[in-house]
């Protein structure tokens, strides 16, 4: 039987933390929280809203760092109860495949895809939502919004480093934009 590796201890000091950032891109994994009907079709999206290391508010989905020792679908679900409460049920595969890859960089030219603090590539994931999710911790509100109003500029605009770009490649991932 093989042990479990404590991933707490895995946790990296902020002096450490910004050392490894300054020299190797960080994994991490975003979710695009949604829910489905009978037929496994999305009809809404949830869009977080949260407050960003510069102050400014923005609407976001889930998104955070893969632990060293840490299987893909637990930093799912460990980032999903952070972010939309213990009550979400969200349904993750047990063997998760992303829908894409992305790849954040401090430059927003690069790919359009930012993060000014890092250099992170992120495994992306549409997960359906069966519970009751409350937003957590850093969430200040979490919306349900119908497919196109999550990709209109209402929305979009709210975005930043280009999750509002991730939400439209979820949605055509699902056969829901032309």
């Amino acid at each position: 039987m093989s042990e479990m590796l404590d991933t707490q201890s895995a946790w990296l000091d902020e002096a450490e933390l910004q050392s490894v950032r300054d020299r190797l891109p960080m994994v991490y994994v975003d979710a695009v929280p949604v829910r489905v009907d009978s037929l496994g079709q999305v009809t809404e999206v949830g869009l977080l809203l949260r407050v960003l290391p510069d102050g400014s508010i923005s609407r976001a989905i889930v998104s955070g760092r893969v632990l060293y020792g840490e299987r893909i679908r637990d930093a799912l679900m460990r980032h999903l109860e952070k972010d939309l409460g213990s009550m979400a049920l969200p349904s993750v595969p047990t063997s998760p495949q992303p829908f894409t890859v992305v790849e954040y960089f401090p430059d927003p030219s690069v790919t359009g895809f930012h993060d000014p603090r890092q250099h992170a590539v992120s495994l992306a994931f549409i997960v359906p939502i069966n519970g009751d999710p409350t937003p957590s911790l850093d969430s200040l509100d979490l919306i349900w919004v119908t497919p196109i109003e999550a990709v209109s500029m209402a929305f979009q605009s709210q975005m930043s480093g280009g999750q509002d770009r991730l939400v439209r490649m979820a949605l055509a991932h699902c056969g829901l934009l032309p």
